[in-house]
């Protein structure tokens, strides 16, 4: 069985993390092929990602946002990765298959900036006959990749139920628009107080005993490694006050070159605990809210996150996403979300 360590850029790339979800039920999707990918969240909403092609600079990259149902648009973002040979502009001139396309303002924050709606129509076909598609500025060129976008649209097409329809982007059709997938609500969660008593709860070497030997038996899948490898009692276990008669419980679970993972639990504050499991990938947790943040690879330009919040009997799984592929791009590119819920104050 692969360890935590062997799944760790697995787990980022489809985020499956452990953990209650609001439903099971929810659409979502992630697929990538050669320099694109795509993240589908469970309201429906796709967002493809393409990228400039492996190994070559300047890095660039570009985001298309469609949300579900009949006759919605395509947004498009186009983001420039910063380089000290290479400041960023605060505009770039366009061009596909080297015919002017007008230019595209850049946000000096984030280098990232809108395309016109009629740069994205000249965009979206040339992504499909693999036309160059590239922004210049100052004796710069930034292209983008077209390996791999024709299966990705075709995946975000089929995913909202666009095939053969006229919006779709790929494989059009004259089926009719109404036929189209509609958006899916995001779930509702109600965040609950949890205590902010930050001392930690002291057990008997016999209560600490049982505590353990409950906790191995929820995480006999590998998930928690140094947990169950733990010979002696207590020790590393941390225990505070969750409410009146929960704990919150957390240990150590694994460890790779550039990612942790903790372990937390919700269990009885008397015996029997019945611990119940949250997630094995957690890096932290405040007010009732625990979350997760993972490397993709050391130098941090892609990471996986997810967040997991206190309703007053579980922890519901309230957010999981991505930034997107490992290119360069310091904390990563985009947000590209497979769940999104609505916390209702």
């Amino acid at each position: 069985m692969p360890t935590p360590r062997q799944l760790i850029f697995a787990l980022l790339l489809t985020s499956t993390y452990v953990g209650a979800a609001p439903r099971t039920d929810l659409p979502s999707i992630s697929f990538s092929h050669k320099d694109w990918e795509l993240a589908c969240d469970n309201t429906r909403t796709c967002r493809a990602a393409g990228y400039h092609p492996e190994g070559d600079e300047p890095n660039a990259t570009i985001l298309l946002t469609r949300p579900a149902g009949p006759n919605q648009p395509v947004t498009i973002q186009l983001q420039l990765a910063d380089d000290e040979r290479r400041p960023i502009p605060a505009q770039v001139a366009m061009t596909i298959a080297q015919r002017p396309i007008g230019t595209v303002r850049l946000d000096p924050k984030s280098n990232t900036g809108p395309l016109s709606q009629a740069q994205a129509q000249a965009l979206l076909p040339a992504l499909l006959k693999d036309e160059l598609v590239a922004w210049s500025a100052n004796g710069t060129t930034w292209t983008i990749s077209t390996a791999g976008a024709n299966a990705v649209l075709l995946k975000m097409d089929e995913f909202q139920g666009r095939l053969e329809t006229p919006g779709a982007l790929v494989r059009k059709g004259n089926k009719p628009e109404g036929k189209v997938l509609p958006a899916v609500a995001p779930p509702t969660v109600t965040p609950r107080p949890a205590s902010h008593d930050k001392r930690p709860v002291a057990l008997t070497a016999a209560q600490a005993r049982d505590l353990i030997n409950e906790l191995r038996r929820t995480v006999r899948d590998g998930s928690c490694e140094m947990l169950v490898a733990k010979q002696d009692e207590a020790g590393e276990l941390d225990i505070r006050k969750l409410t009146k008669d929960k704990l919150l419980v957390s240990h150590t679970c694994w460890g790779a070159a550039y990612n942790t993972g903790d372990g937390y639990w919700v269990a009885n504050a008397q015996p029997p605990y019945s611990p119940m499991l949250v997630t094995t990938s957690a890096t932290d947790y405040d007010n009732g809210v625990i979350s997760s943040m993972q490397k993709g690879r050391g130098i941090g330009d892609c990471l996986g996150t997810a967040t997991w919040t206190w309703d007053g009997h579980t922890f519901v799984q309230t957010s999981d996403a991505t930034t997107g592929m490992c290119r360069g791009f310091p904390g990563g590119a985009w947000e590209l979300p497979t769940l999104v819920t609505r916390l209702r104050k």
